[in-house]
């Protein structure tokens, strides 16, 4: 355990030396859960965390006064030490910047020090920018829907899914809602699976009657909004494990299909809420359950098939 002091204090993180500041500094009030908190959480969680964002650029979610304060979501990674890397992008204006490239424990230490409490990976690697890893359903409900409503629709789409020929993972977003991630074989394109998930999330809308796959807020009250606009290449989601700028810091946690199944039969969206503590306990006992979604997947079908596969 570090040794924190109030004002500062250094600590080696694999062999690197850091300066960690106001490690004392109140991230979460309803909680008292404090920045110090949040690194050794990012710590713990590292073995099963990294591999699901190492070398992909990250947008950050920073709340450096805590979540009561303003908070952002940056893409530049400015003032990075040395040994991180990082991914230079090209704005379509002609501008050039990077975004952080988080591969190791001391990586993810020093955002943690800069107020960093969401990683938003994405979906596509460093090395391979025009190939998606995975295909993702953000399910967002509008209140009076919730969290109950998501998980109804998540096996329905799961469903759908596998009639396709691609099995779906479920993680609990860490705030309202529900995320299904389907590994996907390599050279599939984001023409390909934006198109693909578009024709569904139109499929599922038309099914239910309280969803909807529309953007417009207008539209999303008291149903499950299916966002398939997460399938673009400038996109990011908010990654496994990574905690949320919640009241109190909900962690967004891989969960099974029988877990979803028992929320919506309960109708009791609780069991779905997860707290660093409760992540670390399910780690030692299940392991990394989103582990599956990093290996080789499915075949993106044609979207003009979506009949079918439903």
């Amino acid at each position: 355990m570090t040794p924190w002091n109030r004002v500062a204090t250094s600590m080696d993180v694999d062999g690197r030396p850091m300066r960690i500041t106001n490690p004392d500094r109140v991230l979460w009030p309803a909680s008292r859960t404090r920045k110090r908190d949040l690194i050794e959480y990012y710590l713990a969680v590292a073995p099963v965390l990294l591999p699901h964002i190492a070398g992909r650029g990250l947008t950050l979610g920073r709340w450096p006064e805590g979540v009561d304060m303003a908070g952002w979501l940056q893409a530049e990674c400015r003032g990075r030490p040395g040994w991180m890397r990082a991914q230079p992008t090209t704005t379509r204006a002609g501008g050039r910047f990077e975004y952080c490239v988080v591969d190791d424990r001391p990586g993810l230490a020093w955002l943690a020090n800069l107020g960093t409490i969401e990683l938003h990976p994405f979906l596509a690697t460093v090395d391979h920018p025009a190939e998606p890893s995975w295909l993702v359903f953000d399910l967002d409900p509008g209140p009076p829907a919730s969290i109950v409503d998501c998980c109804r629709i998540a096996l329905d789409l799961r469903g759908v899914l596998a009639a396709a020929g691609l099995e779906a993972y479920p993680k609990t977003s860490g705030m309202l809602g529900l995320h299904l991630f389907v590994p996907l074989a390599p050279r599939q394109t984001f023409e390909a699976t934006k198109a693909f998930a578009r024709a569904l999330a139109a499929e599922l809308a038309g099914r239910h009657p309280d969803v909807t796959d529309r953007m417009t807020r207008a539209a999303r009250p008291g149903k499950v909004y299916v966002d398939w606009v997460q399938n673009d290449a400038s996109r990011s989601t908010v990654a496994v494990y990574s905690p949320r700028a919640a009241p109190v810091p909900w962690v967004s946690t891989p969960v099974t299909w029988d877990e979803v199944e028992a929320a919506k039969r309960d109708e009791d969206g609780r069991r779905l809420r997860f707290g660093f503590r409760d992540v670390l306990d399910r780690i030692d006992t299940l392991g990394d359950l989103f582990g599956p979604v990093l290996g080789a997947g499915g075949s993106i079908p044609a979207a003009t098939d979506i009949g079918r596969s439903a």
